[in-house]
């Protein structure tokens, strides 16, 4: 089996970022990603009714520069004015040249 290390980005957010934040994932260098619904409660209360929708949980794979690329710009465009969290921490993952851009 060829394993090849990586990154893993998560990113919860509220979910009128998600078209803004999915797009920076892909111009940061980022090949996909995956959104889920997530529910939770953090330093901004519990995230029910204030804005619709649940909160969404966005993950994607990539090497340590994007993703280093990625928490940057999710720290300087959203963490002010909005309920985000961001984390990477490395993965290793079968056919890893899947989640890597060639410019990346």
């Amino acid at each position: 089996m060829d394993l090849h290390e990586l990154y893993v980005v998560t990113i919860i957010a509220e979910p009128v970022l998600e078209d803004h934040i999915t797009r920076d994932l892909l111009a940061q260098g980022a090949t996909g990603f995956t959104v889920i619904e997530a529910r939770g409660k953090g330093t901004r209360g519990i995230r029910t009714g204030d804005i619709p929708g649940q909160n969404v949980r966005i993950e994607t794979v990539v090497s340590k520069p994007v993703a280093e690329r990625i928490l940057k710009r999710v720290q300087d465009k959203w963490f002010a004015s909005y309920a985000v969290i961001a984390w990477t921490h490395p993965t290793k993952v079968v056919r890893g040249d899947k989640y890597v851009a060639d410019d990346a």
